[in-house]
């Protein structure tokens, strides 16, 4: 699925404000490569709905075109994640972070500099590695080659979309591996609390990434939940509800 008939709302950045005892916490909500907040916004409607303060990024490059994605420094993710970290902070005491998929990379990379502000870490089929496929390999190749198709949305629900470039740039790619090259070795210094949401059948990240995180990761409190009913993008999947309700247990239970 392109962004060809996109609601402008689904691919826009969002933010609410939260109310009541919960507003003086905020969360940040980090979609995936080549998508776009559609996925996570939901997700984030929920959360504000329980009076949290909620911000959903578009990240860089993303949500536009793919010369634009062809066009960013695999720093520019976190950078912007650090961003809303810190207009959170200008209000509220504790920060969660959100992240699906290339989002969980980029939040694992934010959280090993924010340790003392990150009260929390939830991660929905995050991506720290790709087997067998070297940056440098493909930035020799992004020079042949300057973008290639997807398979679309790895979804089971057949009734929603996740907006998102139908194509990949391939200097885009060469970034996103860069993020996980960067990312990776900083695993052991992150201490943050962790929940990792997994889906057993996912047609687009093995399941080695989460386990990858789950064993290196510094943090001496860190939880993982299967979905049985949802295949890659499990934020807008059967799963959905799943996801929600564990991820406010999961913030209550660290705030309490």
């Amino acid at each position: 699925m392109g962004l060809e008939g996109a609601p402008q709302e689904a691919i826009s950045a969002w933010s609410a404000p939260g109310s009541g005892e919960n507003s003086k916490v905020g969360i940040v909500l980090v979609h995936g490569f080549t998508s776009t907040p559609s996925v996570m916004r939901p997700w984030g409607e929920f959360l504000n709905g329980h009076g949290f303060t909620v911000r959903v990024p578009l990240l860089p490059g993303h949500g536009t075109s793919i010369a634009d994605l062809d066009n960013v420094t695999w720093q520019q993710w976190p950078a912007e994640i650090e961003i809303q970290i810190n207009h959170l902070l200008i209000d509220c005491e504790k920060v969660f972070l959100c992240g699906f998929s290339m989002g969980g990379a980029a939040s694992l990379h934010v959280a090993s500099r924010y340790q003392s502000q990150i009260a929390g870490l939830i991660l929905v089929n995050p991506m720290i590695h790709r087997k067998n496929v070297w940056p440098t390999a493909v930035k020799i190749a992004s020079r042949l080659v300057k973008s290639f198709g997807t398979a679309g949305s790895d979804i089971k629900r057949g009734d929603v979309i996740q907006w998102k470039y139908d194509r990949t740039p391939m200097r885009g790619a060469h970034q996103l591996l860069r993020l996980l090259e960067e990312t990776r070795p900083l695993l052991p210094t992150i201490k943050s609390p962790l929940l990792l949401l997994r889906s057993a059948t996912d047609h687009t990240l093995p399941a080695s990434n989460s386990e990858i995180i789950v064993r290196e990761i510094g943090s001496s409190m860190k939880e993982q939940k299967l979905l049985h009913n949802s295949f890659h993008v499990a934020p807008l999947d059967h799963d959905q509800e799943i996801i929600f309700t564990e991820s406010l247990r999961f913030i209550r239970q660290s705030i309490a």
